[in-house]
């Protein structure tokens, strides 16, 4: 009996510990984090611009995110208080507005 007792708590504190590796690891995958470690506040002429993609803060990240992919296909970390990037991101702001159908 004494013998099934431990074989017992061992498998017990196995699953415990394995359980437990798995949620840690499940957590590391689902945090999300800032995606921009610097940006770049230098003019960047709007004809090689493609999309721009903006991200509010909120627990994943405190800083507002503005991200602008170049027609070259590399993607760049815009600072959102530079004046030309609140242009942009009002010009298009104003853009999906008036795509924006209201209902009769």
């Amino acid at each position: 009996m004494n013998c099934k007792f431990v074989l017992a708590v061992l498998a017990v504190f196995l699953i415990s510990a394995a359980v437990t590796e798995g949620m840690t690891l499940a957590r590391v995958g689902n945090e999300l984090r800032c995606q921009c470690i610097t940006t770049h506040s230098k003019f960047i002429p709007f004809k090689h611009i493609q999309d721009v993609k903006m991200t509010q803060s909120g627990p994943h990240c405190t800083n507002v995110e503005v991200i602008a992919t170049l027609k070259d296909g590399r993607e760049v970390c815009l600072e959102p208080t530079a004046p030309w990037v609140t242009r942009l991101v009002e010009a298009i702001l104003n853009k999906a507005e008036s795509n924006i159908e209201t209902p009769l």
